[in-house]
């Protein structure tokens, strides 16, 4: 796969396969192209040439796709008036007739730390506290893929540990976890393979600069 700008490259020849209930962390310097491989992978940015497959077919924008994949990327817009609470359990009830793996909406609140502040609305929260609602927001409904853009971002240390065991939960549920990430500790402790990108291509070991 190849993706660019005119003659310039950002995703040089990317060959990558994830199996199915697999956890995979993307790493690599900013501007690698980490997190335009996941908008690839998420349908938001097309290839100038190669495919991708993603659960056994190209990416699309429609209801099918986006009810087996959830994105966590740039903060979303949160719904004016509704609660912490409140955004969870839309989510939930959206989802709510699709079967599969998720947690209920206030086991969410309290995994994540959030209850002193469920009744609060999202732009009074801080930055880590939003974070932490945008990842429960996608543990909220079942889906087949997690595409997690740096989802340890304005988290505490102790919360990515915490963060990890939920995603190693997510994964042993047969989900399937792509994350682009900075903390290899964290990666880690969910257990990721990881795949280094430099200068546009995933290398190996033997073959890093």
């Amino acid at each position: 796969m190849r993706v660019g700008y005119g003659s310039f490259a950002v995703l040089e020849d990317v060959d990558l396969t994830v199996a199915g209930g697999e956890i995979v962390a993307v790493t690599g310097v900013n501007g690698a192209g980490k997190s335009t491989l996941l908008s690839c992978l998420a349908g938001l940015h097309r290839p100038a040439a190669g495919t991708v497959a993603v659960l056994g077919g190209p990416p699309r924008d429609d209801a099918a796709f986006w009810r087996a994949v959830a994105l966590v990327a740039d903060e979303p817009t949160w719904y004016p008036g509704l609660t912490l609470r409140e955004h969870l359990e839309l989510v939930r009830m959206t989802h709510e007739p699709v079967r599969g793996w998720c947690r209920p909406a206030g086991e969410l609140i309290e995994v994540f730390g959030l209850a002193g502040r469920a009744d609060a609305v999202p732009t009074d929260l801080s930055s880590g506290q939003r974070q932490r609602l945008s990842l429960a927001a996608a543990l909220a409904r079942p889906s087949r893929l997690l595409l997690l853009d740096e989802p340890e971002q304005s988290l505490d240390p102790g919360f990515r540990k915490e963060l990890a065991g939920l995603l190693r939960e997510y994964a042993g549920h047969g989900g399937t976890v792509v994350m682009a990430t900075h903390d290899l500790d964290f990666a880690a402790a969910a257990g990721a393979r990881m795949v280094l990108i430099s200068e546009g291509r995933v290398v190996t070991p033997e073959t890093a600069p």
